[in-house]
C-alpha cells in the first residue's frame, strides 16, 4: 500500500502533522499472551458478585427472568446473530419475517392497531411518543408522572430540550401510589399535547384509573407505558382508549447482562401510524403473487428524507426483537399467563412475609401489584440495605435519591427465578436488621 501511495514508509504517513505536536509512545505496558489476558480478566472478574450467588431482588425497571435454551439458540444463528438491517428485503425474508412476528405479537399484547420493530430502550421510547404526541396534537406542554424511573425522565428531558417541550409532573397519590387524579385535573390546559401513564407503576402498582385518566386528558394524546409481562394477564392499554404503548422489552427474553443491551416496544393506533417513529415491516405479495416481507413506511427515517424524518435515530434492537419474538412463541399465550401469574403470587406471599417482621410496613401502597413493591422500616432504608449486604442478600432500590420524602422506603422486585429458599435468606435477614 505505501508503494502506491508512492510513500517510503509509515512515517510519512504523518509527515503533515507537526513534530512539536506528535504525542510520541502511549507508554503501554508489554503485551500479554492469551492465556495470560485470560487469567487476568478473570480475576479482575472474580470481584463481582453475580445473582446467582447472591439473592438480588433490586426493583426499578430491569428483572431476571428465565430465558430458555431456545431462545438463546434462535437468537444466536448466524442468519439473526450478524444482521444489522435489511437494506435488500428480497435476500432479507428471514429476518423481515421474525421481526413481522414481532410486531404482531407486540400489537396482540398491547391492543394496538400497529407497532415499529422496536426503539433503543424504554427511556429513548417515551422521548420519541413525546415528540410523537407534539406532532399530532400541537401543544408544548408533555405531562409525566413525578414517581417516574430517573433514567426515563433524563432522556425524555433531552429529547424535549431540542424540540421546544415543556415537561411538567403529575403528583402521586399518598395513599395508593397511583397517579393523583386530582394533580393531572389542575395540570391539564389545551397546551398540553399528552398525558404519561405507567402501569405497573414505579412503585409496582397497577393504576386503576386509566379510563377516567383518558376522559380526562380530552384530545391530548394518552401515553401508556407497560410492562409487557403484566400485560399476559390484565387488559391492554388499546381497551383503555391509548393512543401510544411504549415499554421495556428487556423482560420478554433478554437477559439482564449489566442493565443492557435493552429493548424499547413502540405501538401506536392505525390513525397515528405515520407520525410514528422507527420501522415497521410488511406483509405483501411478490412478483409470483407468494407472500413476502418488506420495510415499509421508511419515509420516517433519516436515510430516506432526513429533513421530514420523524425521527433522526434509525438503528433498532433487532436482534433483541428476534429474541423477544422467540421467547414470546415459545412460551405462548398460556405459558405468559402462568409465568406473570406467577410473579405476581410471588411478588404478594414476599409482601405479606416482609409485614410480618417488626418495624417494617409492606407494601406501603395499598393495592394490586404485579412484581415490584414498595417496602419501609421505621428506622429508614439505608441502614437496612447495608444490613442486607452483609448476609450476602442485594435489597431493593431506595426511593429517596429521587422522591425525597420517600427517605425510608425501597423498591423490591421478585420472579419467578427467586426460590423459596431465597426469600428464606431475605426474610431472616431482614429479622435480624435491629
Amino acid at each position: 500500500m505505501l508503494r502506491a501511495m508512492g510513500l517510503r514508509g509509515v512515517d510519512d504517513l504523518f509527515a503533515d502533522i507537526p513534530a512539536k505536536v506528535r504525542s510520541g509512545s502511549l507508554e503501554l505496558a508489554p503485551g500479554l499472551s492469551e492465556q495470560e489476558v485470560v487469567a487476568r480478566v478473570t480475576e479482575i472478574l472474580s470481584a463481582n458478585r453475580t445473582m446467582a450467588e447472591m439473592p438480588t431482588f433490586l426493583g426499578g425497571g430491569l428483572y431476571d427472568h428465565f430465558v430458555p435454551a431456545s431462545v438463546r439458540a434462535i437468537a444466536s444463528r448466524a442468519e439473526f446473530y450478524t444482521s444489522y438491517t435489511p437494506y435488500q428485503p428480497e435476500l432479507s425474508q428471514g429476518i423481515l419475517q421474525a421481526l413481522w412476528e414481532y410486531q404482531s405479537l407486540i400489537c396482540e399484547l398491547t391492543g394496538m392497531d400497529a407497532a415499529n420493530t422496536s426503539m433503543y430502550d424504554a427511556s429513548t421510547a417515551l422521548g420519541e411518543a413525546a415528540r410523537m404526541a407534539n406532532r399530532i396534537h400541537g401543544g408544548n406542554i408533555f405531562l409525566v408522572p413525578r414517581a417516574l424511573r430517573w433514567d426515563r425522565r433524563s432522556v425524555l428531558e433531552n429529547y424535549a430540550r431540542g424540540s421546544g417541550l415543556t415537561i411538567r409532573e403529575v403528583d402521586y397519590d399518598r395513599s395508593t401510589g397511583e397517579l393523583d387524579l386530582s394533580s393531572l385535573r389542575g395540570a391539564l390546559s389545551s397546551d398540553v399535547c399528552g398525558v404519561y401513564v405507567e402501569t405497573p407503576n414505579y412503585f409496582g402498582r397497577f393504576e386503576e384509573h386509566l379510563e377516567e385518566i383518558r376522559k380526562m386528558a380530552n384530545s391530548a394524546v394518552l401515553v401508556v407505558g407497560v410492562n409487557p409481562l403484566a400485560l399476559a394477564i390484565v387488559r391492554p392499554p388499546g381497551d383503555f382508549g391509548a393512543d401510544i404503548v411504549i415499554g421495556e422489552g428487556q423482560a420478554l427474553g433478554n437477559a439482564v447482562n449489566f442493565g443492557g443491551p435493552l429493548l424499547g416496544l413502540f405501538a401506536c393506533r392505525q390513525e397515528h401510524l405515520r407520525k410514528m417513529p422507527g420501522r415497521v415491516i410488511g406483509l405483501t405479495k411478490d412478483a409470483r403473487g407468494n407472500r413476502a416481507f418488506c420495510m415499509t413506511l421508511q419515509t420516517r427515517e433519516q436515510h430516506i428524507r432526513r429533513e421530514k424524518a420523524m425521527s433522526n435515530i434509525c438503528t433498532n434492537e433487532s436482534l433483541l426483537a428476534v429474541a423477544s419474538a422467540a421467547y414470546m412463541a415459545v412460551l405462548g399465550s398460556n405459558g405468559l399467563r402462568r409465568l406473570a401469574a406467577e410473579n405476581m403470587r410471588k411478588a404478594r406471599g414476599l409482601m405479606e412475609r416482609i409485614a410480618r417482621i417488626k418495624g417494617f410496613t409492606s407494601p406501603v401502597f395499598k393495592g394490586p401489584h404485579f412484581n415490584e413493591f414498595t417496602v419501609r422500616h421505621e428506622k429508614g432504608y439505608k441502614v437496612v440495605h447495608r444490613a442486607l449486604l452483609a448476609r450476602g442478600v442485594h435489597g431493593g432500590l431506595r426511593l429517596t435519591r429521587q422522591i425525597p420524602e420517600l427517605i425510608d422506603v425501597a423498591l423490591f422486585a421478585t420472579t419467578e427465578r427467586h426460590t423459596e429458599e431465597q426469600h428464606r435468606r431475605l426474610i431472616e435477614a431482614l429479622e435480624a436488621v435491629v
